[in-house]
């Protein structure tokens, strides 16, 4: 955001901060919904009130809500000194009459948007930083939420977890109202309590509302679970797993015999980080799990995750912190184990504490990945650019994730063995490595309802710490980005095979820029039992009756109608996707689709180029110094010592032959292969966007030849109900964003013009810096500033 826009207060509903801010002069708040004179860029108002940037899901959605807000046009604030569900920061863009024409054409074609959410609000659980900036005195300062400000803002900059930045300039504001605003956005953005995040208000609200909607549609049931999926009319639900019922049925989709579904943790009797319900194997009885839990780590006993066809089976537990007992109950689980299998092959254990990088060292390369992709001006740090992201060591231990589980799964596809991850917890680094190597074995988690239902059962029910991980209540200490690390290993995966996967990678953003969000309770608790445990005290608190059900019912996040409009959820499906048994027609008879050996030949198959333990080696990273594009190495010698191992050799044909899209994928992870997530990490960088290019291009031209398909499908299917004009009127029923014409339509083959590498976010939703677009290049590479004033722009122009 320019220095050059105005920014003023406008403060509605009879709050604390309201009267606190009442002295705003009526002029400035008077000026906040119209353009002003020679201004070439856009009024920005700074608005607290209405839900902290959670977004009041209640909140109007209507164009009108951009005018300013009248003192009765919001409801009253809830009562409490330390309440954190207000204020909501908003940002309110006005554009010019210059721009008013282009607005107004670009809105028509595309209106994606988060319906909890105005194009700049930021939720109060996305906040990390809050930085005071006095220009006069060249003073900054971070502000805490109990810290006093010695000096009067001129400026507010705002980092927020989902890497954009926002500035705010208190031109036209008082000094003492602009001190206010900043203290109460540091106290409401970091509350101590878990009962003060917004969710807990509006559950408790709903719970005295019979309706029990959100934005006017029902919300999900299930504690932080349950929805329809992505589709825009799917009803097929997310399996939750917290019933008896989902575990059993798993273990029959994945024909697990010797296991069953185990009991003796309802009501969390045994240890409050478990489910209720897992799956063990069957000759392990309840008596001695309950012996042997006092023995393990947090009492997390061993828990099933999948099982393969062959028998082999992926388990995870903690580490068993009694030595005197250490060897005993080890050899009684493996032999367990052993006898779940078919076969009774041996068990393979995986101490993912010594071959995996510490939630520490993650978020380390992730503090560094951040600095690098937003904190740091793109002028500064282009020429060495690359040889500092290697350093951030981010895409290493990418790599790391990826080529670790695809080694487990050599051992549970060629080698037939049952594998154990062991963790100190079992908590973290076992979640990701169980869900990639169940993205990699099983294509049911390559959809976007398994892919949930993966989420579901090995993050949310195993007792993922959501809560400290995401560091919703600022606890740095325990902060760590597993979960995206998880998310970015996978888009490697739907980046190498994009045919795999029915979800997008804009899906895989918004599911993590949903764990900012503090509706929902699905990413929101440490464990199932701190989420009953939290939400029956709130209760009671606050006069609920629950009845039978076991704590507050929260929206869950699997309910996409809950953010997003059928059209727009459209985006998350993927048009390269090619489902199982895809019917094609030819010479007039419906056939399964099969790929041929050369189908694969000039993207899926070749070699690897280098290979250390089976798979592609470390040593192959990304190019150094001044290198401003990746060029790959030339293949090194092969290493003749390690071509005999079974597990290298299990790799080279695998490669070798053409991919098999519903059986086993498997990572390339040379430094050429594992690339950085520009979607995620770049959106907001207006520098770093290619208008009409990118991938969306392709993504684009597939989906509308996705869609013709299947309109052509259905004219096929409805010859007999009438004019072929009639399977155009169904563009309703399509799968895709980007639609194909109809006989009588316009020709929609061009690229949209608001189609940028960005898409579908926009880059204009970062107002740290000033885009580039529209303003002449030389301008800005013959050393104009990026902090250029809109004035100064207008009279340039």
């Amino acid at each position: 955001m320019s220095p050059g826009a105005r920014v003023g207060l406008a403060v509605p509903g009879p709050s604390p901060l309201g009267r606190a801010l009442r002295r705003v002069p009526a002029r400035q708040s008077a000026r906040l919904g119209w353009p002003q004179k020679g201004l070439g860029g856009r009024t920005e108002s700074f608005t607290p009130g209405g839900v902290g940037a959670a977004a009041d899901p209640r909140r109007e959605q209507s164009e009108e809500a951009a005018a300013p807000c009248s003192p009765s046009s919001r409801p009253d604030p809830p009562s409490g000194p330390t309440s954190c569900r207000r204020p909501r920061l908003t940002i309110r863009s006005v554009r010019n009459r210059r721009l008013k024409n282009w607005s107004q054409s670009f809105c028509q074609k595309f209106h994606y948007r988060n319906l909890l959410l105005g194009e700049h609000d930021v939720p109060l659980t996305c906040i990390e930083q809050i930085v005071t900036v006095n220009d006069h005195k060249r003073k900054q300062k971070v502000l805490g939420p109990n810290q006093k400000l010695k000096f009067n803002p001129t400026e507010l900059i705002i980092y927020c977890k989902d890497f954009r930045i926002v500035r705010f300039r208190f031109d036209e504001s008082g000094p003492e109202s602009a001190k206010k605003v900043c203290l109460a956005i540091a106290h409401y953005s970091q509350p101590t309590d878990l009962q003060l995040l917004f969710a807990f208000e509006y559950v408790g609200k709903k719970y005295h509302n019979s309706a029990h909607k959100i934005n006017g549609i029902p919300s999900g049931d299930g504690g932080g679970g349950g929805g329809n999926g992505a589709g825009g009319g799917s009803s097929q639900k997310t399996p939750l797993f917290e019933t008896y019922s989902d575990w059993d049925r798993e273990i029959k989709r994945t024909g697990a015999s010797g296991w069953r579904v185990c009991s003796i943790n309802e009501g969390y009797m045994i240890s409050t980080c478990l489910p209720e319900y897992f799956v063990v194997p069957s000759s392990l009885a309840d008596q001695d799990l309950k012996i042997f839990s006092h023995s393990f780590v947090g009492r997390r006993m061993p828990l099933w995750c999948w099982s393969h066809s062959n028998g082999s089976a992926l388990v995870r537990m903690a580490l068993i912190k009694d030595a005197l007992q250490q060897r005993k109950i080890d050899q009684r689980i493996c032999n367990a184990i052993t006898k779940s299998h078919p076969q009774r092959s041996d068990v393979y254990k995986s101490d993912l504490d010594k071959t995996l990088p510490n939630i520490q060292e993650v978020q380390a390369a992730f503090v560094k990945l951040k600095q690098l992709c937003v904190n740091e001006p793109f002028e500064e740090t282009e020429e060495k650019w690359l040889s500092s992201l290697e350093n951030t060591r981010w895409l290493e231990y990418v790599r790391a994730f990826l080529k670790h589980s695809a080694e487990l799964v050599y051992m549970l596809e060629s080698k037939h063995l049952s594998v154990v991850l062991q963790e100190e917890e079992g908590r973290d680094l076992s979640c990701c490595v169980a869900s990639l190597v169940q993205v990699m074995l099983d294509p049911y988690f390559r959809t976007i309802i398994g892919f949930q239902s993966l989420i579901q059962k090995e993050w949310v029910m195993a007792g993922y710490q959501f809560l400290d991980r995401c560091n919703h209540l600022k606890r740095s200490e325990k902060e760590s980005p597993l979960f995206l690390l998880f998310l970015d290993a996978t888009w490697q995966l739907l980046e190498q095979y994009p045919a795999a996967f029915e979800f997008s990678e804009t899906y895989l953003a918004v599911l993590y820029d949903s764990t900012r969000i503090s509706l929902f309770g699905t990413f929101l608790f440490n464990s199932p039992h701190q989420r009953v445990k939290q939400s029956t005290e709130f209760a009671i608190s606050k006069n609920i009756q629950l009845g039978d059900e076991k704590g507050l019912q929260f929206p869950s996040v699997w309910d996409w109608s809950l953010q997003f409009t059928a059209k727009d959820r459209t985006l998350f499906h993927n048009p390269f996707y090619i489902g199982k048994s895809t019917p094609c027609v030819h010479n007039g008879s419906v056939k399964s689709f099969k790929r041929t050996k050369k189908n694969y030949s000039s993207t899926l198959r070749g070699m690897p180029s280098a290979l250390k333990n089976g798979i592609i080696s470390d040593q192959e990273l990304l190019p150094r110094r001044n290198s401003l594009i990746l060029k790959p190495k030339p293949d090194p010698p092969q290493q003749t010592n390690s071509q005999n191992s079974d597990m290298e050799q299990y790799f080279r044909e695998w490669f070798s032959k053409p991919v098999n899209l519903h059986a086993v994928i498997l990572p390339r992870v040379s430094g050429t292969h594992i690339k950085l997530w520009k979607l995620c990490y770049f959106r907001w960088v207006p520098e770093a966007q290619i208008s009409l290019g990118g991938s969306i291009t392709a993504f684009h031209k597939l989906s509308l030849l996705a869609d013709e398909v299947d309109v052509l499908s259905r004219m096929l299917r409805q010859q007999r109900s009438g004019p072929l004009e009639a399977c155009y009127g169904e563009l309703g029923q399509s799968r895709m964003y980007f639609r194909a014409s109809g006989p009588h339509d316009t020709d929609t083959s061009g690229t949209p013009e608001f189609l940028s590498s960005s898409f579908p976010f926009s880059p204009v939703g970062n107002l740290c810096r000033r885009s580039i677009l529209g303003t002449p290049l030389s301008k800005f590479l013959s050393g104009a500033k990026i902090w250029l004033s809109t004035e100064t722009l207008a009279n340039e122009d």
